[in-house]
């Protein structure tokens, strides 16, 4: 089976910098989970943005559900994040200006492949979305009657994993999504994401300064001990 995450002598540099980071190898297969740790500085964040192909100027061979991203032209990665991958962020990039369904859906309006996804489940994008924000643990009289923007960190947090999970994109890339977010709570969101993952296959690759989230993870990539060595 073709690994979601193929690398090869990966390195990524600023212009007049020494590589940031180098990777002789990462092979991450379908459907498992990887978290990155490192100090502040260690590259993780732009790490992160290499895999997803919003960072541009890395050496080394790179491809995500087979497809290698130097070869793809802007739109082609457009079109490959829309498809293939969810993107969790620390600032969760919510449009303020919709409900819950809305945010929720905006990944199938923009991809046949999620909305196709959906359809395969016998469900509308508004009904996926519905069923994904009550698994989050979302009160359903939000969903249509507040906007995103009224919510706490904590409910911003589970609407965006919503977002990135709906229509099962076979890649999950999250920058540290637990950080705002006390322990019980940061277990709590985590036990929702694994099974949410487990229940649509999707492999995930998440950027942690948490130790205590290592164990929860099938791979570990320490940056700060590449640069160590």
């Amino acid at each position: 089976m073709t690994p979601i995450l193929h690398a090869e002598s990966l390195s990524f540099a600023w212009p007049g910098q020494p590589p940031l980071f180098q990777l002789p190898e990462l092979i991450l297969p379908a459907g498992e989970h990887l978290v990155i740790t490192g100090p502040s500085g260690s590259g993780k964040t732009t790490l992160l943005n290499v895999l997803a192909g919003l960072q541009a100027g890395h050496s080394g061979h790179l491809s995500v559900a087979g497809e290698a991203l130097s070869t793809l032209s802007s739109r082609a990665l457009d079109r490959l994040r829309a498809d293939r991958m969810g993107l969790l962020f620390q600032q969760f990039n919510l449009l303020p200006y919709l409900n819950l369904i809305d945010n929720v859906t905006l990944p199938c309006t923009l991809s046949s492949v999620r909305r196709d996804a959906v359809s395969r489940q016998g469900l509308a994008p508004a009904e996926a979305a519905e069923r994904l924000l009550t698994r989050m643990q979302l009160d359903p009289a939000l969903f249509y009657r507040r906007r995103v923007a009224e919510l706490s960190i904590g409910q911003q947090q589970r609407v965006a994993a919503a977002r990135a999970l709906i229509g099962n994109p076979a890649l999950i890339l999250a920058d540290e999504p637990t950080s705002a977010l006390d322990p019980d709570n940061r277990d709590r969101f985590m036990a929702l994401l694994r099974d949410e993952l487990a229940a649509c296959g999707s492999s995930l690759v998440m950027v942690s300064h948490d130790p205590a989230l290592i164990r929860g993870f099938d791979h570990h990539l320490d940056l700060g001990a590449l640069i160590s060595c």
